[in-house]
């Protein structure tokens, strides 16, 4: 039905990595142009243009909560038999990647914009989820689970590079005030990420159904449920949502990955405006900057080493520390306005891009090793459930932050389509791309402090699996596991692995 587990290689890292060419690329240029686009070429006010991105992002995120459960029983189905219960999710998006470049269409009325983009947050939501789940669907080991996070975050930041530069320059050649730029630049990457998700399609795998599923397929063969074993079971699944908000990991790892991803945001949304407004350079001037994102590429290479290394709460430390001092950076070229100020924002942009790659890198390298944890409590894995809380509590906050964002300048006195804007507009967009980003950042960085899930500490969590897997006893476990257990689940040793009853 399925392919057997094989050999992670660095080719297959790259491989699954492909599709992250579309879920880093296509909301880079999201979170860095559409607003600006909106508002600029599409002639809605800032508010409208927030709202937009804030409504789809809401209703996505609700609909995404059941895509997890989805792929997580797809294996019932036929399709899922055939094709797998992930990656049939992946075989499906490719033509619907076309929805990318209905983005960028200018002369059309407000509900378009709300609609082409609600639609294309759907279609990624269903590929991304899925595909989140692969690292531990492919493999159980944490060096291998490490290739594929890292063959990811490398295309990631391979892609992030090109959909800022490439951006930036269209706008060059067809000018600064020609919207066709933007529509070009949709419908060359609406081919591009639909190219990348097929291969990640063939290169990738599933593990074979376990004896469980393998019962539950020749139950569901003759069961026909009625419509109050339906509703038990949409209120068992809503149970199991808030149940993953029981694992202490992935509370922390949940509550850094929000804060830390909504403080890029929040620079993304407002960079553009302050660049052209606050510095008085173009907006091609402002893609190259976010472009030297190019850096990622052999960053992500040194991040995966140290992930091993030194493990995920120090490179969270450094990510952010590093982003701090960039944002004061930048704080400081708009207060001092430097003769070199283009070669100063320069530096600081590559540095501030470092920053950002081990911002990125970190938390997906993490998030594989989250069901392994959540195994240990209630001996299931769910790692499809676990994708749709993360995507569900991104998108809220995501949309939450735009609107805020498009809220401040609305009423902080942004007027559409002039050139310039009053020293007040100025400061409020210098006010919330720097304070705004820097106060997430730092509610972030505290919460690592106290992140325990490493490669030491999984190693420790998955051989006491194996133990109590292979009728270990529960009384016979050592000291140190059961510290780690407990540190890592947030629950007492002896409410961990209970028996099914």
């Amino acid at each position: 039905m399925l392919k057997k587990s094989k050999k992670i290689t660095i080719g297959v890292g790259l491989g699954y990595g492909l599709v992250d060419a579309m879920g880093g690329g296509a909301f880079t240029i999201i979170s860095a142009f559409l607003l600006f686009f909106y508002i600029t070429f599409a002639g809605l006010s800032p508010l409208q243009a927030a709202s937009i991105i804030a409504i789809a992002r809401i209703v996505d995120a609700i609909v995404s909560l059941s895509i997890g459960s989805i792929t997580d029983n797809f294996y019932k189905t036929k399709l899922g038999q055939k094709f797998g219960r992930r990656r049939f999710f992946l075989l499906i998006g490719v033509p619907l990647m076309a929805v990318y470049a209905t983005l960028w269409v200018t002369g059309m009325g407000y509900l378009y914009y709300l609609i082409s983009y609600l639609l294309f947050e759907m279609i990624a939501a269903m590929i991304l989820i899925p595909y989140e789940t692969l690292p531990s669907e492919m493999t159980k080991d944490f060096n291998e689970r490490t290739i594929l996070s890292t063959g990811r975050m490398f295309i990631s930041a391979t892609s992030t590079f090109f959909a800022t530069f490439i951006p930036g320059q269209l706008i060059k050649y067809f000018g600064q005030n020609n919207s066709y730029a933007y529509f070009f630049n949709g419908c060359i990457f609406a081919i591009v990420y639909a190219v990348c998700i097929f291969i990640t399609y063939k290169v990738t795998w599933e593990r074979e159904p376990s004896p469980e599923m393998e019962k539950e397929l020749l139950i569901k063969t003759r069961e026909h449920k009625s419509f109050k074993q339906h509703l038990e079971t949409v209120v068992h699944i809503f149970n199991d949502y808030i149940s993953t908000f029981k694992i202490r990991s992935f509370r922390k790892h949940l509550a850094i990955y929000i804060l830390s991803f909504t403080a890029k945001d929040v620079f993304n949304a407002t960079f553009i405006f302050f660049c052209v407004y606050d510095l008085k350079v173009t907006a091609t001037l402002a893609a190259n900057l976010l472009s030297l994102s190019i850096i990622g590429i052999p960053v992500t290479i040194l991040a995966g080493f140290l992930m091993l290394k030194v493990g995920p709460s120090n490179l969270f430390k450094i990510a952010y520390s590093t982003m701090i001092v960039c944002l004061l950076g930048y704080y400081g070229v708009y207060l001092i306005n430097p003769v070199s100020k283009v070669a100063i924002l320069f530096i600081i942009s590559i540095v501030y891009q470092i920053g950002v790659c081990v911002l990125i890198f970190t938390p997906w390298n993490v998030f594989p090793f989250i069901p392994d944890v959540d195994e240990m409590v209630f001996r299931k894995r769910r790692e499809g459930l676990f994708a749709a809380v993360m995507t569900f509590t991104r998108k809220s906050s995501v949309a939450i932050a735009t609107l805020i964002v498009g809220l401040i300048l609305e009423y902080g006195g942004f007027v559409k389509g002039k050139t310039t804007q009053t020293p007040q507009v100025m400061h409020v967009i210098a006010y919330t791309m720097v304070i705004g980003s820097i106060v997430l950042l730092v509610m972030a960085l505290l919460i690592t402090f106290t992140f325990k899930l490493n490669k030491q500490t999984h190693i420790i969590l998955t051989k006491e699996i194996e133990r109590l897997k292979n009728n270990g006893s529960k009384l016979d476990v050592d000291p140190k596991t059961k510290e780690v257990v407990e540190d890592l689940t947030g629950y007492k040793y002896e409410d961990v692995w209970k028996e099914i009853s």
